[in-house]
């Protein structure tokens, strides 16, 4: 088999050198390529190829669809919407997801940026490094608060657990039944809307889910709410929630996730906006979530070499 690797997978020369080894005496060949998002390019790179490996950069459906020996693209991220999915589908191209590796660090991330959007850490910052003090900031504790998990898989429920062993109420909206110890109430969106203290967003990217908030959304919340993004940039309104920041119909929001990847334009409406935490899409982004993939990775493909399919997206 021919394996090609589109992107890095953000782990030591090392550890990609000691699988390579192990697919040579398999008798694969391996070539890895640096990023690079013209479809023409990935094209080239793809046309012989029998398995494509890939992260988070968008695979073109011209590469899919001109690579005539492609059987398997094992794509090391959770979220699948950068990949042609259908396109795989109508060649019967086998398409597996790294699902589970970055549970931790993204729920991490929320807790952070629940905890700096309450004890308001960016304007304390401010004043502090102008020489002032915390004056006129009132400050808040998660404690006691209301969380509301939007989307309860696995992300959403790591994010639950974390938000429980600081003393918050959990509830959670989901599209089929939840039973987690963590969520103490499964509710409609509605609901979870104008009784949480902070919205969190855990959800895929899906025809259904693109742009679930959105005004009418951003309105049944509460005006002391803030809203988290760290699952993908299309759930949300972009335009819609730049609105309410500067209306102050929510107090503030957090995001991780944009409709385009970073670095986003410096008129981007949601860099100029109040009580906004912006961070470039890397809540996955750690050490020890990096191996995990590589990891998880590799163990889908040597499964499909096997005769089993992992992690299995169609």
């Amino acid at each position: 088999m021919k394996i090609v690797l589109l992107e890095g997978l953000g782990v030591s020369d090392q550890i990609i050198a000691s699988h390579v080894k192990k697919l040579e005496e398999m008798g694969h060949t391996f070539t890895a390529y640096e990023k690079n998002t013209d479809a023409a390019v990935q094209a080239e790179r793809c046309k012989d190829a029998d398995v494509v490996m890939i992260a988070n950069m968008p695979l073109a459906k011209s590469a899919v669809e001109g690579a005539e020996n492609l059987k398997f693209i094992d794509v090391a991220f959770t979220g699948v919407d950068h990949i042609p999915v259908e396109a795989a589908k109508a060649r019967g191209i086998a398409v597996s997801n790294a699902s589970g590796y970055a549970s931790q660090a993204v729920a991490e991330l929320a807790i952070c940026f629940m905890i700096e959007l309450l004890r308001k850490i960016p304007q304390t910052s401010a004043q502090c490094r102008a020489s002032g003090t915390k004056a006129g900031l009132e400050y808040r504790l998660l404690a006691g608060k209301t969380v509301g998990i939007v989307g309860c898989g696995a992300i959403g429920k790591r994010t639950a657990a974390l938000c429980k062993a600081f003393g918050a109420t959990v509830i959670g909206y989901n599209r089929s039944k939840v039973t987690d110890p963590s969520i103490d109430e499964q509710v409609s969106l509605e609901e979870l809307l104008s009784r949480a203290d902070v919205v969190s967003l855990h959800t895929p990217l899906t025809p259904q889910t693109k742009g679930l908030i959105g005004s009418k959304e951003l309105g049944q919340m509460k005006p002391t709410a803030y809203l988290l993004n760290t699952a993908r940039g299309g759930v949300i309104d972009q335009d819609a929630l730049a609105a309410a920041l500067h209306k102050g119909t929510i107090a503030g929001a957090a995001l991780d996730v944009f409709y385009e990847e970073p670095p986003l334009p410096a008129n981007h409406p949601l860099l100029n906006t109040p009580n906004t935490l912006v961070t470039p899409h890397m809540a996955y982004d750690s050490v020890e979530s990096m191996e995990a993939r590589c990891e998880i990775v590799f163990n889908s493909l040597y499964s499909w070499l096997g005769g089993t399919q992992l992690n299995k997206i169609c």
